[in-house]
């Protein structure tokens, strides 16, 4: 089966400067599913073999480097063409002169996200947006997983951690009066340890099907 560009297993996610944070995570999971090195790179920089010399610590010669030590060392020139595959021309220039992929992915970021004072300011604004979250009049509950999944993923990207127990208490929590006998019926049986947020929605959009259903 054909793969539209960018979305394809083999190749990286395209990105045109729209839409980073989605990105962003796409990007981090498939550098992770060809090579946990490859996002290493992107983690702690390129490889350096160093080694000790009359008390002084110098770069290891190329050609002492031993075949892990290349192997270690070409995992940022395979990051590095990862992102700059993934980029369109203007993004591609926007990156063209960092010198490793850590640097490229960090120039990205400041573009996208700012600096850390700009993404610490966001964080705090969304941690509000989350916690005063609340099902609104009228609103299916496909449009509270929707609304309340980019906030929670938004804040995940910003370096905020989740346990599924948090998150799926403060989705239960911000149902209107309507859903109380069901909300019961969830913390009287399930364990909200282990059911993910995406099971959760579901339960709640079968018992919406059966709501409809009943008053038709």
């Amino acid at each position: 089966m054909p793969f539209a560009e960018g979305a394809s297993i083999n190749r990286p996610p395209m990105f045109s400067g729209v839409n980073y944070a989605f990105w962003k995570i796409r990007m981090k999971i498939f550098m992770e599913s060809i090579d946990m090195g490859i996002w290493d790179a992107v983690v702690n920089g390129s490889f350096v073999p160093m080694l000790v010399v009359k008390e002084e610590i110098v770069k290891k010669p190329w050609s002492d480097w031993s075949e892990s030590e290349r192997k270690k060392d070409q995992y940022d020139s395979l990051t590095k063409n990862f992102i700059t595959s993934a980029l369109n021309m203007y993004e591609f220039f926007r990156v063209s002169q960092c010198n490793s992929a850590k640097e490229m992915w960090e120039a990205l970021e400041v573009t996208y996200e700012g600096t850390d004072d700009v993404k610490r300011a966001r964080k705090h604004s969304l941690i509000q947006e989350y916690e005063l979250f609340r099902m609104q009049s009228e609103e299916s509950i496909a449009d509270v997983h929707k609304r309340f999944t980019h906030i929670a993923n938004h804040l995940t990207g910003l370096g905020k951690v989740f346990d599924k127990e948090e998150l799926n208490i403060k989705v239960l929590k911000c149902l209107d009066r309507s859903w109380q006998p069901k909300v019961t019926t969830i913390f009287e049986s399930r364990d909200l340890s282990k059911m993910s947020t995406a099971a959760l929605f579901g339960k709640l959009m079968e018992h919406e099907l059966e709501l409809k259903r009943f008053k038709e």
